[in-house]
């Protein structure tokens, strides 16, 4: 029996995505709690790629994994960074790159097969398949290549020395696999899961190097995180299964193991695995479509993690001092692009005001020329910035201030306001005149509201009744910044303007 029990005073910590496709919105969240944490403590994150599956790998993935993460400023301190735009190594534990590395696996996989602790299999496909099927028809309804099976297979412990040296040096395929003992327990904690327990018959005798030369996933991290004195490893729970696997290699070897700790899964509303078919898994997807970095950092950290308090907008400074292991949950969290959408338009609202301006004005301009060089463009953004939740939407909350809104009876109308098509003639003809009492000097939201408000009340009205055809003519939306605002924006002159084409509308 094993029992492993794993305790760091220092915590170094890595994030190793293999480049099969776009960063997931699952990896920036590990990613995150990695950066976290290694913050937290003044030690370094690390950055490691995984491209040992060459059949997988995409072309231009590791460069958009790499800006992904500087895109969120989550930057590694060591490993695959960015040199002056360029993808790069740094750090002293390189390369960082594992197809760059294999001579190292194949020395580390040399050691196990010298102590006994490995050993190679000659199998064909056609020999796993038969292997499976009379395993199924014995009634093991998940067979696997095990102490159950392994002394029926072709391997070096069914052969003698000289069968196996004469197969290795007529070149035939083999791997190479880990020799799990019989009759064990790990027994491991892992930092979010508490105690973790695995029985030998639970774990089959894992390929460490593959036919092609390259090793797997579970030799390579092993050997890796050892070099690169990686203290706590956070990954997804489905690696929670391999870890017994990981901490026999490291006891094999004669190292200490790191600390672990296996995130929740991300799930769709109705709670099945985070999939394409109902949510967007690429991080760069959620980039292309606008969103913030604050919003994406701040909505993925508590997927997951709940912070003890009320609080829900959160720095990264913040989330560097308040975030903790302890208070990830086990369940799986659920993905609420709605409540990714409120973080985006919160996290808008808190841009500073010529900052959100700067940022809409070459969208504006894309569409209408003029807001270039509009001398009132920060005062009009201003009038957005509370409503606006991308700014992709600038343009079209903008239009009015640069085109003349198509205006129709509808529109103007409204019945929840209690505004009718009868009682719009009075309504409007009561706008054009109190406007055009209005002195150029006293064309300010203030004024404007004192006026209408009183002219409202001589005519029996509610205030609604007045505002919302005057908000519709000039602006030809439903929604829109306040009626007062929006007039005092657009000036005088253009108000009366769109009050009398209102007025003609049929």
């Amino acid at each position: 029996m094993r029992i492993y029990e794993i305790h760091h005073c220092i915590v170094r910590t890595r994030f190793p995505p293999s480049p099969t496709g776009f960063l997931h919105i699952g990896g920036l969240r590990t990613a995150l709690y990695c950066y976290l944490i290694a913050k937290q403590t003044k030690d370094s994150f690390i950055l490691r790629i995984e491209d040992t599956d060459r059949e997988r790998t995409v072309p231009g993935a590791l460069e958009n994994i790499v800006e992904t993460l500087y895109w969120a400023g989550i930057t590694p301190d060591e490993g695959v960074v960015l040199q002056n735009s360029m993808v790069g190594q740094h750090g002293p534990h390189g390369p960082y790159i594992q197809s760059e590395r294999l001579e190292i696996y194949r020395k580390h996989a040399q050691i196990l097969l010298d102590t006994h602790c490995a050993y190679y299999a000659f199998d064909t496909k056609d020999d796993l398949e038969a292997m499976r099927t009379r395993e199924t028809a014995a009634g093991n309804p998940a067979p696997k290549y095990d102490a159950s099976v392994r002394m029926r297979m072709k391997n070096s412990l069914t052969m003698t020395k000289e069968e196996t040296k004469a197969k290795l040096d007529a070149g035939e395929p083999y791997v190479i696999r880990m020799k799990i003992p019989e009759g064990n327990v790990v027994r491991f904690t892992d930092d979010i899961r508490g105690n973790v327990e695995f029985k030998g018959m639970e774990i089959d005798d894992q390929i460490l190097m593959k036919s092609d030369g390259f090793p797997t996933y579970h030799l390579a991290n092993v050997v890796d995180d050892h070099l690169m004195q990686v203290d706590l490893v956070i990954r997804g729970e489905e690696w929670l299964s391999s870890t017994p696997k990981h901490l026999l290699l490291f006891e094999y070897f004669g190292w200490p193991a790191p600390r672990y700790a296996h995130v929740p899964l991300l799930l769709n509303q109705d709670r099945s695995k985070l999939s394409k078919r109902q949510n967007d898994v690429s991080v760069q997807d959620y980039i292309d479509r606008g969103y913030l970095p604050e919003a994406i950092l701040n909505f993925i950290a508590l997927l997951g993690w709940n912070p003890g308090t009320t609080q829900e907008l959160f720095t990264m400074k913040e989330l560097i001092e308040q975030f903790s292991l302890e208070r990830v949950q086990k369940g799986g969290a659920v993905f609420d692009r709605e409540k990714l959408d409120w973080f985006q338009g919160q996290w808008i609202r808190k841009i500073a005001p010529k900052e959100f301006a700067d940022r809409i004005r070459p969208l504006v301009a894309g569409k209408y020329p003029e807001a270039e060089n509009d001398p009132k463009f920060h005062d009009r953004a201003a009038l957005i910035q509370e409503r606006i939740t991308f700014f992709s939407e600038a343009p079209e909350m903008l239009s009015y201030y640069y085109v003349d809104p198509a205006i129709t009876k509808d529109l103007l109308a409204n019945k929840k306001q209690k505004v009718t098509e009868e009682l719009l003639p009075q309504i409007l003809a009561m706008l054009e005149t109190e406007l055009t009492k209005i002195a150029e000097k006293d064309w300010n939201p203030a004024h404007l509201e004192k006026i209408l408000r009183g002219a409202t009340d001589s005519l029996g009205l509610k205030i609604g009744q007045t505002l919302w055809p005057l908000r519709a003519a000039l602006t030809g939306l439903p929604f829109s910044p306040g009626a007062f605002e929006v007039a005092a924006a657009l000036g005088k002159a253009k108000t009366l303007k769109r009050v009398e084409k209102a007025k003609q509308v049929k």
